[in-house]
């Protein structure tokens, strides 16, 4: 029986998540076929079908879990109790699972981006009741998300220290 939590259902999404994932660093998502993937995963057509309608829904479903994940990672900030910023966590948890972040940022548009760290409450900090506190936020979003990006592209190969003095001289500018 095909039920939802079936042991052999979620091996098959698994694997089909696993290829894709692979897929995804070497191709462009329209350039991904279900052929493709149902030979690499070893499954049937009918097996990637009956867990996803195409393509597009298998992305949307792994940035979903890919948010959730980070979400359930760092749902409780990243400010240390004397309120330093500190991306620390973050960096090294970025660097020891790129491959993770590589797919999140590939499959992530902007606004699904997790903003780490940087809220209202922390930006009033800097800019007070700014009317345009959003664009403030929006500004240092983007560029962290810029310089992950980078990094992430370079293979992390910066230590985590260098990034974390980047970000935090650049979110107290």
């Amino acid at each position: 029986m095909n039920t939802p939590n079936n042991k052999r259902r979620k091996e098959s999404q698994e694997r089909i998540e696993k290829i894709f994932v692979e897929l995804i660093q070497k191709k462009e998502i329209n350039k991904i076929s279900v052929t493709d993937i149902c030979k690499k995963a070893k499954v049937n057509r009918s097996t990637f079908y009956a867990n996803y309608i195409d393509i597009y829904d298998l992305a949307d479903k792994i940035k979903e879990k890919l948010s959730r994940d980070i979400i359930n990672l760092y749902g409780d900030r990243l400010h240390s109790e004397s309120d330093n910023i500190s991306f620390e966590r973050l960096l090294t948890h970025i660097k020891d699972n790129r491959l993770f972040y590589k797919t999140y940022f590939k499959l992530a548009s902007d606004e699904d981006i997790v903003n780490f760290g940087y809220d209202k409450n922390s930006a009033k900090k800097y800019y007070g009741n700014d009317e345009f506190l959003d664009y403030h936020i929006a500004f240092f979003a983007a560029g962290f998300n810029a310089i992950i990006n980078k990094w992430l592209s370079n293979d992390c190969k910066e230590p985590v220290e260098i990034i974390q003095k980047i970000l935090v001289d650049e979110y107290n500018k």
